[in-house]
């Protein structure tokens, strides 16, 4: 083969390399076209879907808020009857209280009245425990002085006998009676009525008083058992009873 020939077969296959590409580009280019329509003919519904969840996300979102605050509003109005029940009950356990309380200050009251009664009534009853007392006092000496009295009169019944038998003695009663011849002061007269066992003479009543008066006719001055050295003015017999009469 010559050089020419070499030539023109290099060129022919150039050519046909040539237009292989081009065909190949205009596929391609054709392809890409195609496949580009594709792309935008997919992109619209697409698009669609998208905006369509959005729209249904901002309906559940919308739904949602509407939810909470039907919620809220019921929650708000639930709470609202319970603080409102609550007051009320609050409100009839204070009214309760309230009467409570004033039925325990009637009866503090009344309690406190009934104490000051009760205190009183053991005031009067240890008054008259006190007096009860004091007359049973008096009652027991006024037995002793009569027990006294008693074995005292006994006793000078007894010695009346033996007061006969002596001379200078008078009976009068239940009592013996004895002037003295000596003179002496009131204090040691009556010594001398002691040492014997006697005492001067105390004068209980009217006869008694006579007696004595026709006895002592005769002398010049006698004495009685009547002083008042303990508290001038104030006059007692030797026994200690005050004088009854004048």
């Amino acid at each position: 083969m010559d050089k020419g020939s070499m030539m023109e077969s290099e060129d022919r296959i150039e050519k046909t390399v040539d237009i292989y590409i081009s065909a190949e580009a205009v596929r391609d280019k054709k392809h890409k076209d195609m496949e580009d329509f594709n792309t935008s003919k997919t992109q619209t519904p697409q698009h669609t879907e998208s905006d369509s969840v959005r729209i249904r996300s901002s309906r559940a979102a919308l739904v949602c808020l509407v939810l909470l605050c039907v919620l809220l509003l019921t929650a708000v109005i639930v709470l609202g009857v319970y603080i409102h029940t609550n007051s009320t009950n609050y409100t009839e356990e204070r009214d309760q209280l309230l009467t409570t309380i004033t039925s325990l200050r009637k009866e503090r009251g009344q309690l406190i009245t009934n104490n000051t009664n009760l205190t009183d009534e053991r005031d009067q009853l240890i008054t008259k425990t006190a007096n009860l007392t004091e007359e049973r006092d008096q009652l027991i000496i006024q037995n002793g002085n009569l027990t006294k009295e008693r074995d005292q009169l006994k006793s000078d019944k007894n010695k009346q006998i033996c007061f006969d038998k002596v001379d200078g003695w008078t009976n009068y009663q239940y009592s013996v009676y004895f002037i003295s011849s000596e003179k002496k002061r009131w204090t040691e007269s009556r010594r001398y009525c002691t040492d014997r066992g006697a005492d001067l003479i105390i004068i209980n009543n009217r006869a008694e008083q006579n007696f004595v008066k026709n006895i002592t006719s005769s002398a010049d001055l006698v004495w009685i058992g009547l002083t008042d050295r303990d508290v001038e003015g104030t006059w007692k017999w030797v026994d200690g009873t005050s004088v009854t009469s004048g």
